[in-house]
């Protein structure tokens, strides 16, 4: 199915952002960047502070009332009308397109609905609605790019990253082989399903290697930390990092900064 025509908002003043519980836990360098390059641009950054998980692990898990549980409480987090940006392909899917098929026929529909259309991939944010012009101020390296299933399918913004990658002068972008075959993550997946979950990491994490990339990028941390643990037990050397850490550090006018 085609996705739905993206109607972007004028660039605002303020937007929300929504860290996720793998930035959160995991990958706080990727938020913090996310919040550097949008105040860049001119914009206000609100962090909700009682904000936790999207759900997404309960919903793809098919408990659907603990999901929606999870999910409640993030509704009232957001109460102006500023976009809410996530640095997750996933979560943004999660928030944007399942929030309102799980609230349907619930008292808090129509709240969910109007939460779900402010809701952004934070690199097609940049993209798309910063119209962000970055200026690369490092040495020259090669960045593989891995687009996470939900940002290709789920959001379509499989576009976003490359766009930005290509502003910057020193970068070689090279594609893997396969380049929209899934990591294998997928949440619960890999623990449920963990015989075809490793198998399809090994074959990702060898494509990746495979291209000769000083290190490689995602904007989903699920697949970042899947790919990174196969690619460290198997003593690849390849690394992984965030696109946003990526992109903050490469764009300092002051390299000390």
């Amino acid at each position: 199915m085609s996705q739905p025509v993206l109607l972007y908002p004028s660039k605002p003043e303020k937007v929300y952002l929504f860290g996720t519980c793998l930035v959160d836990l995991f990958y706080p360098e990727a938020g913090l960047a996310g919040v550097d390059l949008l105040e860049r641009e001119g914009i206000e950054v609100i962090y909700p502070q009682d904000q936790t998980c999207c759900g997404q692990p309960a919903y793809t898990s098919g408990r659907s009332d603990e999901a929606r549980a999870v999910a409640q409480a993030q509704l009232d987090l957001f109460p102006g009308d500023w976009p809410v940006v996530v640095p997750s392909g996933s979560c943004a899917g999660m928030m944007r397109h399942q929030y309102p098929k799980l609230f349907e026929g619930t008292d808090d529909a129509d709240k969910a609905r109007k939460l779900a259309a402010r809701v952004w991939d934070l690199a097609d944010f940049l993209v798309n609605v910063c119209q962000i012009k970055l200026t690369d101020t490092g040495e020259p390296v090669t960045i593989a790019l891995h687009t996470s299933c939900s940002s290709r399918r789920e959001m379509g913004v499989a576009d976003s990253g490359p766009a930005l990658l290509q502003q910057l002068n020193n970068v070689t972008l090279v594609e893997p082989a396969k380049v929209t075959e899934c990591c294998g993550f997928g949440g619960s997946f890999a623990v449920r399903h963990a015989d075809i979950s490793g198998a399809m990491a090994n074959d990702k994490v060898a494509a990746l290697s495979q291209t000769g990339c000083d290190r490689f990028l995602s904007t989903d941390c699920g697949c970042l930390m899947n790919l990174t643990g196969v690619a460290e037990k198997q003593k690849t050397g390849l690394a992984g990092e965030h696109l946003l850490s990526f992109l903050w550090h490469r764009t300092q006018s002051n390299r000390e900064a």
